[in-house]
Formats: structure tokens, sequence, C-alpha cells
């Protein structure tokens, strides 16, 4: 089938669109738009664009930026605060604090009160598990310290803003566990009204971000992933009164559409979450984009036969009711962890001389996808192509897999002996050590995007299948960044490997956490040993004589770039560039910019900069939006696991801010 050209509307029409998103949800009064230098969402807005239309810092000053102030956080390593008028609010361990947004000031702070019975935090092969409350005494800079019981944590994803009705005032809504708190923006305490005393137990713990759109709040849900137990559906509540207002059965109940595509595997499956930080939400249709994850166990489904509908798959609702729409699946019965972490960004393009609202997601397996919003059909053309098939007794495998025609992964999707690692990569020492991993898990079969694991049988010889990109995906949550200006998405996309088998379960032994209490037969291992796989990597200064790692990093096995900063531009659907992101200091001089690779994402501003942290190297950077160049670097005390964010304060004056460990880091000239 021939491809579709597609073109980005024209520059003014798409960027007033862009920055008027937000508020067309809202209200239709003037004083709910997002001002310019507001930024009042997970993703600035809800089209989840991350585009920032401030200019004061551009490509010509960017190379003067400077600290302008921290705050020590409590907690949020992965969060990202918002601003509202000049005030910054933010989660910080077990505290909402609002923030004077010029000089990082406390206006007020509100402690998160404790639960008579708060589950523990849910674990994710896709996330860092919810950090345990601060110990007693950790609190932020000009907080209060004390002893007894630490307080529960709020999330470490960040807060939302609710700017209320014209009867309501303006809340920040925060989630702990499973309870959602509603909490007046000007003053900090609980919101009269809302639930009970403020708070509503929503049933399910979720860690991301509640999404607010008019007035209904829009959460997902972090259960356990394992194959059977509570179900991880997303909900929705008023924001006034915390009153529910539907909730969307991710697993197909029976009756329902698509319960064929699970088999008996319907039956108290767990997991298929939608545990993303947020969902993006197309104002002017009422339609909320609600980014599904892979349903549990991650690596056997078995119990489960068919394409299990509606897991990793954009789920198109109605965002007032939860009515069903369409979908889109991006994975057929998933087997290798490759959840839905974000649903993309909103778009609108030209296509065939029409405008034609858009959806853009890249995720996991690094395909860009790029769909009509209104129904869910591809306007880059996708092509179902044969993949490779597994031999594990009683799995399922989906004989063929979605692959878009343009413009290709973004990351490795394959991989052969002659891509490992030599000494002119990294050293002589790092790369005999790949050698000797590769001959200890006896070789690593690949066959190509989709490869599944591979059987092996106790007591034969090792049997090992490497798969690209490993669970933590091609990208993870922090997604892409929209620029509606030059029609260019920006992605952190990763080079990650996973490695190992599928083998019978031995009943005396613990395997992995996702498939604890299932009856599944089979479960995941490797060489070393059952439970997670490991990946391809191998110690830097090798091993000594008896064969233990000598002191120093572990380090990928595969040749670098580890991670690249892509731009895509939606005009071709063809990549504009690409930039190694991230150095190894470990390294010799000269070989150290192999990329670093982390799960957070970058976001982009009219003065024609990106801005990303998310590498494991300490370094927050600004990227010409145009051409890919590192124009400005500065190292952290920690490393920014974390989306960036720009916004002006009453001041005037443009601020660059990210969380990097716990600290609150701000920029500005």
């Amino acid at each position: 089938m021939r491809a579709k050209r597609i073109t980005i509307l024209t520059t003014v029409a798409v960027s007033a669109a862009a920055i008027s998103v937000w508020a067309q949800g809202a209200s239709s009064s003037a004083k709910n738009q997002i001002a310019p230098g507001d930024w009042p969402n997970l993703n600035r807005d809800l089209a989840a664009t991350r585009f920032s239309p401030l200019r004061e810092i551009n490509r010509t000053n960017v190379g003067s930026l400077k600290q302008a102030w921290t705050y020590r956080l409590g907690g949020g390593a992965t969060s990202v605060p918002l601003v509202v008028g000049g005030v910054m609010y933010a989660s910080s361990g077990p505290q909402v604090v609002a923030l004077d947004a010029d000089s990082g000031k406390e206006i007020w702070s509100y402690s998160v009160p404790a639960a008579a019975a708060a589950p523990p935090p849910p674990v994710s092969d896709a996330q860092a598990p919810a950090p345990a409350a601060p110990p007693p005494g950790l609190t932020p800079a000009g907080g209060r310290r004390g002893g007894g019981p630490p307080a529960p944590a709020a999330s470490q994803r960040g807060v939302g803003y609710w700017p209320g009705d014209g009867t309501t005032s303006a809340r920040v809504m925060s989630l702990s566990g499973t309870r959602l708190f509603a909490i007046d923006a000007a003053t900090g305490k609980p919101s009269a009204g809302f639930g009970t005393d403020g708070i509503v137990n929503i049933g399910v713990p979720y860690n991301g971000t509640p999404t607010l759109y008019r007035n209904v709040v829009i959460i997902g849900a972090n259960v356990n992933e394992v194959p059977q137990g509570p179900a991880g559906n997303p909900r929705a509540f008023d924001a006034k009164t915390g009153k529910k207002l539907w909730e969307f059965q991710t697993v197909p109940q029976p009756g329902a559409k698509y319960n064929d595509q699970w088999g008996d595997g319907w039956r108290e499956r767990s997991g298929t979450n939608m545990w993303a930080f947020a969902a993006p939400v197309d104002v002017e249709r009422g339609i909320v984009y609600l980014p599904v994850a892979g349903p549990a166990a991650n690596y056997y489904g078995g119990d489960r036969p068919g394409r299990n509908d509606y897991a990793n798959s954009i789920v198109a609702v109605d965002a007032q009711t939860g009515k069903y729409l369409w979908h889109f699946q991006t994975v057929h019965h998933d087997i290798w962890d490759w959840d839905m972490p974000t649903a993309g960004g909103l778009v609108d393009v030209m296509q065939n001389g029409r405008r034609v609202p858009a959806i853009a997601h890249v995720g996991k397996t690094s395909y860009l996808f790029v769909l009509n919003r209104t129904n869910g059909k591809p306007i880059i053309p996708v092509e179902e192509r044969a993949v490779p098939k597994g031999d594990v007794p009683t799995e399922w495998y989906s004989p063929t897999q979605p692959f878009p025609a343009r413009p290709g992964p973004l990351s490795r999707v394959s991989f052969k002996k002659e891509d490992m690692v030599t000494a002119a990569d990294t050293t002589a020492e790092h790369a005999g050590a790949c050698q000797a991993m590769w001959g200890k898990a006896g070789g690593f079969y690949n066959a190509g995007p989709f490869t599944p694991f591979m059987f092996h049988k106790k007591g034969d010889p090792p049997k090992s299948t490497i798969q690209f990109p490993g669970g933590t995906g091609g990208v993870n949550w922090g997604g892409m960044a929209v620029d509606p200006n030059s029609g260019y998405i920006f992605v952190n996309a990763q080079n990650t490997s996973l490695v190992g088998w599928v083998e019978e379960k031995d009943p005396n032994i613990d395997y992995s956490f996702d498939a604890r209490g299932s009856k599944q037969p089979y479960d995941r291992a490797s060489v070393n040993g059952v439970g997670p796989f490991f990946t391809f990597s191998a110690p830097l200064n090798g091993y000594d004589a008896s064969g233990r790692p000598r002191p120093g990093p572990q380090l990928p096995c595969q040749r670098p770039p580890w991670s690249k900063l892509v731009a895509v531009n939606l005009n071709t659907g063809t990549i504009a560039w690409e930039s190694v992101l991230g150095v190894n200091d470990a390294l010799p001089e000269g070989k150290r910019h192999v990329g670093s690779s982390g799960s957070a994402g970058p976001s982009v501003t009219a003065g024609g900069l990106v801005f990303v942290g998310a590498t494991n190297d300490r370094r927050f950077r600004a990227f010409d939006a145009k051409t890919g160049k590192e124009i400005w670097t500065t190292n952290l005390e920690a490393n920014a696991n974390a989306n960036p964010m720009s916004y002006q304060g009453k001041s005037g004056k443009q601020y660059v801010a990210v969380v990097a460990g716990n600290t609150l880091m701000v920029y500005s000239l």
C-alpha cells in the first residue's frame, strides 16, 4: 500500500491550538486559559505536547543558563512540578508544597494524613518501586522536623491542578496509595466538599498524577502485576465532590466485545494497568486516551490465549462517561513486558488536503504510530507482519504484529553476535567479559523484532534468548515532546536488552514476582537463576582469575550508542536527526560519548530548545531542536530521572526546572 504524505498545519494554527488546549477543556472563561508562562499539567497541556511557548531562553543565550534556586524534596524523584500564576506546586515525600516560583520560598505545606490500613506500594517491571516513606526528620528545606512514625508519601510522580469552576476555588490534587486528595490551592488546607475531609478512597493504588478535564478527575491503577488479583482499571471521579463517575474494564468481561480474545484468561485477571503517569485528552471532542499496559504474567501468556484486547493499547473513551469509542493495539498478546508507558501526544495533520486530528505514540516497542484520534485508524500505514514463533509448551503466539510503514524503530530491535562491543568501543577487558558472558549463556538467539523467549529444559545446556528492546523498552514513561511549530517530536530512545529463557516451574522455588500465586506451569529464568532475566552486560574491568567481576561498573555488551535523543519529522514520517544522549565517565577519554540510558523524556520550547535529563550520568542538557546539536550541559548532584518543564515567574523571567534525585533544580539566565 502506498504511504500517504502527512503535513503539519501552519505554525500559527497549530501553535495556537496547542497553547489553548487545556483552556478549552477547563472552561471557556479567559481566566482558565493557559497563560504562556504557566505549566498547569504534567505535560503542560492536555494534548500532552510538553511544549512551552516561552522564548526568553533560546539557542543564542542558553549557554548562559545558571542555577537560580533549589528546593530539597522529601521524595518525588520522577515528579514534574506545576506552575500557575507564579506559584509552583510539587509533591515532596509526605507533603504537597506550594512555592514561590521565582525564589523557591515555601508558601504552604500540606502533610498527607496517615491511613488506617494503607496497602503496600505496588511493584512493576516497568517502573521503579514506589519509595517508602522518608525516615523521620527528612523534610523539605524550611520544613519542620519531628520524630514518630513516618507519614505516607504523596505520589512521586507529581500533582494535578484543577482551576475551579466559578463556584469552587482552585484545587491541587495528589494521590497516595489508594487515596485521592483535594487541597485548596490558595491555602493548602483540605478542600471542603470533596469526599471526606478532602479525601476519596479510589479503590486501587495509583502512583501517577490525576488528569483533570472540566470537572472530571481521571486516574489509572498500579495493582500488582500478578495473573490473578484486583483489576487495574482506570477510573474517573467528580472534581468537586469526589463522587465516582465511571470505571473502564481493561479486560473485557463476559458479554463484552473482545472477551473472546482472552480465552478463559479474563477470569480474575490482574495487571493490565493504566500505570502511565497521565492520559491525554482531546478537549474539543471530550475524548480521553487511556494507555493500557500488558497483562500479567509478563513473559508467559498460555493461560490467556488470544490477542488480549485492550492490553498494550491506546483506548479512546468518552471523558465524561467512560464509554468505549475505539482502541488500537500496539502489541498482540504481550509476552515481552512492552507496556503502554504513555498514550502519546495530540497533533493535527493535513492528509490529502484536509485537516485530520491525530495522536502520535511511541513506546516500549520504539515504533511510532500516528493515528486518527477520532477513530483510531492509522494515518501512517500500519502493516501486520509475520513474526518469530516460540516453542514454550502451551504458549499462544500471535502470528503477526503491527509495524508502521515509517520511520522504522527508534531503538535497536534485533541482535547478532557481530553487534557485540569491541575493544575499540569500550575496553579490551569489557569486550572480553562480554564474550565470556556470551559463552556462559550458550549464545543468544534473536530472530529480529518480537523474538519470543524460547523454552529451556532443565538439565540441558544453556539456551538463551536476547530481547531488544528489553523490559524497560525503547521509549519508556518519559514519552515524547511535540513541537507544533516544526512538526517534530522528540524522544529519548534507549538500546536496552533482556536475556533469559522460559522453563517449567519448580513448585518448590519462588520464581518472578509477577507469577506468584499463579498456577501457570512456566516462568522466566536465566543462566543466573530463576526469576528476573538479566541484561546483556558485563564488568568494564573484566573478571579476575577466580571469575569474580573486578571493581567497576557493569556496561552493556551491545555496540553503542546506548541511548539517543531522536527527532522525527511528522511532515515526512522520517527521522530528522538523532544525537547520542549521555556519557559514561568510567570509560577512557575519547570513548565516553556512548549514551547513558534512563526512562525520562524531554520537553521543548519555542526558543528552539529541547531540554532533557533522563540519563544516568548526572547531567542536564539542552539541544538545538532544529539540528540536534548539544549546546548546553550542566552537572547535577544526582541523576535527573524526571521530565523537565519551563515556566515564567511573576517577575517575568523564564525558568527551566527538573528534579534530580530528590532536589528540585531551577535555572534561569
